[in-house]
């Protein structure tokens, strides 16, 4: 094993690709705290999620991640799917409680196209009979 892990983690537009290393919990996302980065509570749960679930090693390993596109909402799903990859590759026994949250499953939902001749994706523009 390595000393430092990278993965990546995706959701609709944005990526989020994490060095995972030994430390002693602190979580900087674009050279920011991410309670900063992620001012609410809601948020910083999604980022802390993986490791509530397989307890403990939140203080053992510092993060590091560069979250890039996409709004807040989707760059905090794709730091969790990051860490919660960089946490399987740690230690393999960790697959089963991470696959039961749904938490190593990347969302493939993305924002349908917007096709020419209509107003929006699905939208048409407004008939007029007369």
């Amino acid at each position: 094993m390595s000393e430092i892990i990278h993965s990546l983690g995706r959701r609709k537009t944005s990526v989020a690709r994490i060095y995972l290393k030994k430390g002693k919990g602190a979580i900087t996302v674009n050279n920011k705290n991410y309670t900063q980065y992620f001012p609410t509570g809601v948020l910083q749960f999604l980022v802390e999620q993986p490791f509530n679930i397989v307890a403990a090693e939140k203080n053992q390993h510092d993060v590091s991640a560069t979250i890039a596109g996409g709004g807040v909402k989707g760059q905090a799903e794709a730091l969790r799917l990051a860490i919660s990859r960089a946490l399987v590759i740690i230690n393999p026994e960790y697959k089963p409680l991470l696959r039961a949250a749904n938490l190593l499953t990347r969302d493939p939902r993305m924002v349908e196209r917007k096709k020419p001749g209509q107003k929006k994706a699905r939208k048409r523009f407004q008939f007029t009979k007369r």
